[in-house]
């Protein structure tokens, strides 16, 4: 399938081409396609991979050009998002940063807070981890309880947040926070900006079930950052969240469908070689399979040409993410179960292999970003027009 939006894009889309040829080589090409939103492989050498990114002006394609970007547009990072996925290229390090904050940043962040973070998160010399989820106030993320309080020119910040993404690495953290303490869910909430490297931060790591520690739990004591460290307005941090939420919801999904393509195409050719086509109810999931990653791939090729026409994406962005993720996991299962009692062996130092890492790091995929139920219910009530849960 090609993205062809006229000879301008196509112009900077075979420059892509080019420059990912050239470049993509040795250890980089031998980590082809490694890591992911929730799997932190090979670290080192996609970190290396982010350098070589930014020395090639290749991060940042739509950021202002005084921010360090290219100053592009929409078109264009949607065919570099795509061409990049095509070429199988390592999961970016950086992608929290990139995805999530920067966009956040040049959408409410103040001119001084753009100056200061954005040319560092381009240049790969700052790392950031997202600091939403709390013990109590994951999908449901108006229970936040961590709290700051103002004293002087600072924020003091106390509380606890958990399945921070990569925040092991993080030099920084954007952090949902509590700064009225008599406020109730969405009221009352601030976006903080919040320096990793002082005594009022412990970060654990928390290691997965495919033994990664790319996720971490976060404590905060006392922990300080400047008053001016707020992104938005005081009190408003709930749109803040919501908008950054919104831009992971965007055109995200659009890599990751390529990425079970593959998969997909890998689980056909495992099914011939184990005779598995013969048995026609084998055969039955398997071309069920088939079709659900082209469902993926009509229903992100819709949010993307709304997108460039400037609409607001229809119904099928809010269903796509609980479809991608229910029916990947059901593409591990039965990749794991055609492998049979090979995808049970791992080698030595729990070594798995990418069948076995897809599978086990999928079962996180109806949790994280919204779980399923969560999303059911947004479903049920915004698009369809149920009444809501009852509530205590």
């Amino acid at each position: 399938m090609e993205l062809d939006f006229g000879p301008a894009v196509r112009d900077f889309r075979d420059e892509l081409r080019d420059w990912l040829a050239e470049h993509l080589v040795g250890e980089f090409a031998a980590h082809r396609g490694v890591g992911g939103p929730t799997d932190g492989a090979a670290w080192d050498v996609r970190l290396a991979w982010d350098r070589e990114l930014s020395a090639g002006n290749w991060l940042g394609i739509s950021w202002p050009r005084e921010y360090g970007g290219r100053g592009l547009g929409l078109l264009e990072e949607i065919v570099f998002e795509y061409e990049y996925a095509r070429a199988n290229a390592p999961y970016r390090a950086t992608g929290n940063a990139l995805d999530l904050l920067g966009p956040m940043l040049l959408a409410m962040g103040s001119e001084e807070q753009k100056k200061r973070f954005l040319p560092p998160i381009l240049a790969v010399e700052e790392l950031w981890g997202q600091g939403f989820s709390e013990p109590g106030a994951g999908s449901d993320l108006a229970s936040v309880r961590t709290r700051a309080e103002r004293d002087g020119d600072h924020w003091v910040v106390n509380g606890q947040k958990v399945w921070t993404s990569f925040g092991i690495h993080a030099d920084w953290l954007y952090a949902l926070v509590r700064t009225d303490p008599d406020s109730q869910r969405h009221k009352g909430l601030s976006m903080l900006l919040v320096p990793a490297d002082q005594p009022g931060v412990d970060i654990r790591p928390i290691r997965n079930l495919a033994g990664q520690d790319e996720f971490a739990e976060v404590f905060l004591s006392d922990a300080r950052t400047g008053a001016d460290m707020v992104v938005g307005e005081v009190g408003q941090g709930w749109r803040t969240a919501m908008g950054t939420l919104g831009i992971e919801r965007g055109t995200t999904l659009l890599p990751q469908q390529l990425t079970f393509e593959r998969e997909a195409d890998a689980l056909i050719e495992l099914a011939r070689e184990r005779g598995a086509l013969h048995d026609p109810m084998l055969r039955r999931r398997i071309v069920d399979a088939w079709i659900s990653v082209r469902i993926m791939r009509t229903t992100n090729m819709r949010t993307v040409a709304e997108l460039v026409a400037g609409r607001t994406p229809g119904a099928q962005s809010t269903t796509a993410k609980l479809y991608a993720s229910t029916r990947h996991q059901q593409l591990g299962h039965l990749a794991m179960e055609l492998a049979g009692p090979a995808g049970q062996i791992i080698g030595e130092d729990y070594e798995l292999d990418t069948r076995q890492r897809s599978f086990l790091l999928s079962l996180a995929e109806t949790i994280y970003g919204g779980s399923s139920e969560i999303q059911r219910n947004i479903i049920g009530e915004q698009l369809l027009g149920l009444p809501k849960d009852p509530r205590p």
